[in-house]
C-alpha cells in the first residue's frame, strides 16, 4: 500500500527506500516495546494471550509488501531476541525463536501479498489480515510436528497455546486492518488523490 501511494507521489527510489527503512525500523522497534509492556499490564502469560508481536508484522505486511514485510517478519523475533537478551529476558525464548521466525515471515508475507489490493479496496486487510493468522499458525504447528523430535515444544504445548492466543488474534483481525484503513485514509484525499 505505501509503494502504490510513494508511486502515484512520483517519489524517487532512495526516498522509497528511506521511508520503507524508516517504517519497517519503526515497526521492528514495536515487536520489541509491546510485548514487554503487555508483560507488564497483563503479566507473563500476557504474551501467549494478546500475541504483541503479530500485530506490528501484520502492519508490515499490509504497509509495506511482500517484500518489506518479509524483512520485517524476519528481523523482528531476532532483533526483540538480541535487545532482550541483553536485560536477562528473551523474547522470544531461544527454543522458539527458530519457529517464530519462520510464522512471522509468513503472517507478513501472506498481509503482504493484500498490500496493493487494499489500496484499492480497503475491506481487503481484514480477509488478509485472517488468511495471514491462519497460514502463520499453521506453519507454526507444522513446523514443531516436524521438528517436536529435536525441540522441547510439543504439537499438544502448541496447540493450546493457539487456542490462548485466539482472542488475541481476533482482536488483531479487527485493530489492524481498522489501523491499516485509516493510515489509508490519512494518505489519500476523498477523491482518491494522494495529499
Amino acid at each position: 500500500m505505501l509503494d502504490a501511494v510513494l508511486t502515484q507521489k512520483k517519489v524517487k527510489l532512495g526516498v522509497k527506500v528511506t521511508v520503507k527503512t524508516i517504517v519497517s525500523a519503526s515497526l521492528i522497534a514495536l515487536v520489541v516495546v509491546l510485548p514487554q509492556l503487555v508483560h507488564v499490564v497483563a503479566g507473563a502469560s500476557g504474551g501467549m494471550t494478546w500475541l504483541p508481536m503479530y500485530l506490528p508484522v501484520l502492519l508490515a505486511g499490509c504497509l509495506l509488501g511482500t517484500w518489506w514485510g518479509l524483512g520485517v517478519g524476519v528481523l523482528s523475533p531476532v532483533v526483540s531476541f538480541l535487545i532482550t537478551s541483553i536485560a536477562g529476558n528473551p523474547m522470544p525464548v531461544l527454543a522458539r525463536l527458530p519457529f517464530m521466525i519462520v510464522e512471522l515471515a509468513v503472517f507478513a508475507g501472506v498481509s503482504g501479498i493484500f498490500s496493493k489490493k487494499i489500496m484499492k479496496n480497503d475491506w481487503i486487510a481484514f480477509p488478509a489480515v485472517l488468511l495471514a493468522a491462519v497460514c502463520g499458525r499453521a506453519v507454526f504447528i507444522a513446523l514443531v510436528a516436524i521438528f517436536q523430535s529435536v525441540s522441547s515444544l510439543s504439537v499438544a504445548l502448541v496447540w493450546s497455546q493457539i487456542q490462548s492466543g485466539l482472542i488475541g488474534l481476533v482482536l488483531q483481525a479487527v485493530l489492524v486492518p481498522i489501523i491499516v484503513i485509516s493510515v489509508k485514509k490519512l494518505m489519500v484525499k476523498n477523491d482518491g488523490q494522494i495529499e
